[in-house]
């Protein structure tokens, strides 16, 4: 009896040092994640979850992701199951992953439920605000095992956006309207990260009090506004035809003094480290309308 009593307790104790070496985290919907060791094949369901992977010195554990899915240079090889609205559920099966990760407001929930109930460990990801970015980065070194590495870029990152926050954000505010799509005229609100990079360099989302992340607006809501800036997103370097239709409006500030910046949408709307590439432009963006006003 002493002796099974020992053996009892010897794994008794065993059993709780596997605990303690698993891993737990909450992930960005309020879920807790238990992981009985750092995953090793990991499915990627939004772009910039695969670069954040990347970041975090885990892209090797990708054997997953969705299209779109090209950077850095090496996730272009990654196998692709389909895109953020239209997954091959049979393909992510096949792949056997054991962790998958997912895009909060970017992925399709009906096939997300699906996932769900096959078993699969599943992180949701959702950075409303740069300092997200960072804690995004070491979560997911934590959960693939390279903590180090991971911990080394986020705290670089918080370093960079600390420094660019000092410079820009106290210089004098320019009111912005920021447009993410034409047809439909789309935008933002100030949870989102787009707003934060605005807020970041001095800037004032016009229509940040909207009460949805993204909205679909009147053009006569911007007339109204009447930003001092106009801002978008292109998928092409130095081209500003998708805020060309501001033209037509010559009484609104933004365009009368030539206001209209875009930025490459992979620096402005992915939520990784490249996003203070981004942050760098629209806050020297800014500093452009604050040399056009008058003396």
């Amino acid at each position: 009896m002493a002796i099974l009593r020992c053996v009892l307790a010897l794994a008794a104790l065993l059993a709780g040092v596997a605990a303690a070496s698993g891993i737990r985290l909450t992930d960005d919907a309020g879920r807790m994640l238990v992981l009985p060791h750092p995953a090793q094949r990991v499915v990627s369901l939004a772009p910039h979850l695969t670069e954040l992977m990347f970041a975090a010195g885990a892209g090797s554990h990708l054997v997953g992701t969705v299209e779109f899915s090209s950077y850095p240079e090496a996730a272009k090889g990654i196998p692709r199951i389909g895109d953020s609205a239209l997954l091959d559920l049979e393909r992510i099966v096949a792949l056997k992953p054991d962790l998958i990760l997912v895009w909060q407001h970017g992925n399709a929930q009906r096939q997300l439920d699906k996932l769900l109930s096959l078993g699969i460990p599943v992180f949701y990801n959702q950075p409303d605000r740069l300092t997200d970015v960072a804690r995004s980065i070491e979560k997911l070194g934590r959960l693939a095992g390279t903590e180090a590495i991971a911990s080394a870029v986020a705290r670089a990152f918080v370093a960079r956006e600390a420094e660019l926050r000092k410079r820009y954000a106290a210089r004098p505010p320019v009111r912005v309207f920021y447009q993410i799509w034409e047809k439909p005229l789309m935008t933002i609100n100030n949870d989102h990260l787009i707003s934060d990079v605005i807020h970041l360099c001095g800037g004032q989302n016009v229509l940040g009090d909207l009460k949805q992340l993204v909205s679909v607006i009147s053009t006569e809501a911007v007339l109204e506004a009447d930003p001092e800036v106009i801002a978008g997103a292109t998928a092409e370097p130095n081209m500003r035809d998708n805020l060309d239709n501001w033209k037509v409006w010559p009484r609104i500030l933004a365009v009368k003094r030539d206001n209209l910046f875009v930025i490459h949408t992979d620096l402005v709307s992915r939520h990784t480290p490249r996003v203070l590439d981004g942050a760098q432009q629209m806050c020297e963006n800014l500093d452009k309308a604050r040399s056009r006003r008058p003396t």
